[in-house]
């Protein structure tokens, strides 16, 4: 055993702080460094690919990838990296396959025929089934369509018609009226249903590129819920309040939404049931292990019955960040470096 973890960013972006790292990079590195072990920062350049692989096999037991694949042009070179690393002994946290397993959109595919997710759940990964399926779908009633890349609520869009349709109809017609909300600011604009999806082809072209189609769920406006998990573990939870409006439905800050730092007891109904759930959401998603630091964000809904449900809409686990509130980095970074030295022990 080595004792070194490497902690793999990217140079650049809205998430850095003066010193050029993500806010909550070096609490981690400092809090291994507290317990003995080392922990550097590497920055993936791929022009440096091969000196970076070749060093951080001969002198890392373990990465801990801090990029937003998303963000980074060259993201299918970095994870044949981190493949190559994980296929020679060092360990993956999390694992690229993991990373595009849970963080993917449509993971909530995979998930459909669970009680987490809705049957009526759709990936598109061509732009013919995409414009095939969708005018089928949004005959049901309102949806909302995500991309896979981006964050912040980019190509996140809340699609409604702005006129019924005939009664029987199964089928939304290209020339119809839709409003179209996008997440990333609540901003909303009236188009055509055939020039929209045009539009929404950026979406599906290119490195893992697609669109998940969901039914929109209302109860938004009562706010989203976020598990923040250290590997098997609930954090805080984190109550998201979207901005007042008729048309809002995003739960991110840029957007106006609010935000409640709850600690999981105040909402262990459902932290109970999503852990328990925890061993199907593996199995159906590769099999890889519960990435290090994730987070699992729930929609109310209404069962047949009249009763709250919980609805999971997204997971998130590439590059998780726990910024906020501050009191809170220190003592999860502790957390965190204990959690890597458990997991490497073990292996």
């Amino acid at each position: 055993m080595k004792k070194n973890i490497v902690f793999f960013e990217v140079r650049g972006g809205s998430d850095k702080g003066e010193d050029g790292h993500r806010k909550d990079t070096m609490p981690m590195v400092n809090a291994l460094k507290e317990q003995g072990w080392n922990a550097e920062v590497i920055f993936f350049e791929v022009d440096k690919k091969d000196e970076i692989y070749e060093y951080v096999k001969n002198n890392a037991d373990a990465y801990v990838s801090r990029i937003n694949p998303g963000n980074l042009k060259e993201e299918n070179e970095y994870f044949d990296i981190l493949r190559k690393l994980c296929a020679n002994g060092v360990i993956g946290m999390p694992h690229p396959d993991a990373m595009i397993g849970y963080g993917a959109k449509d993971a909530l595919t995979k998930l459909n025929k669970t009680a987490l997710v809705p049957e009526d759940t759709y990936a598109y990964y061509d732009i013919k089934t995409f414009k095939e399926s969708f005018p089928k779908t949004l005959a049901k009633g309102e949806r909302v369509l995500k991309q896979n890349r981006g964050s912040t609520g980019e190509g996140i869009w809340r699609v409604r018609l702005i006129d019924g349709l005939p009664a029987g109809a199964t089928s939304v017609p290209l020339n119809a009226k839709i409003k179209c909300t996008e997440a990333k600011d609540n901003h909303t604009e009236e188009r055509e249903l055939g020039e929209f999806m045009d539009f929404c082809e950026q979406y599906i072209v290119g490195d893992n590129g697609m669109l998940v189609d969901m039914t929109f769920l209302p109860r938004i406006k009562e706010g989203e819920i976020r598990i923040l998990m250290l590997y098997h573990t609930p954090i805080y939870v984190v109550h998201k309040k979207p901005a007042e409006g008729a048309d809002a439905f995003s739960a991110t800050l840029f957007s106006g939404a609010k935000y409640r730092y709850d600690e999981p007891k105040d909402w262990q109904g459902l932290v109970d049931w999503f852990l328990a759930t925890l061993p199907e959401i593996r199995s159906k998603l590769g099999n890889y292990d519960i990435p290090l630091i994730w987070t699992a964000d729930f929609i109310l809904d209404t069962d047949e019955n009249g009763k709250d449900k919980y609805v999971l809409g997204e997971i998130n686990c590439s590059c998780v960040g726990f910024t906020s509130p501050a009191e809170f980095v220190e003592p999860i970074a502790k957390k965190v470096a204990q959690n890597i030295i458990d997991i490497v022990s073990k292996n």
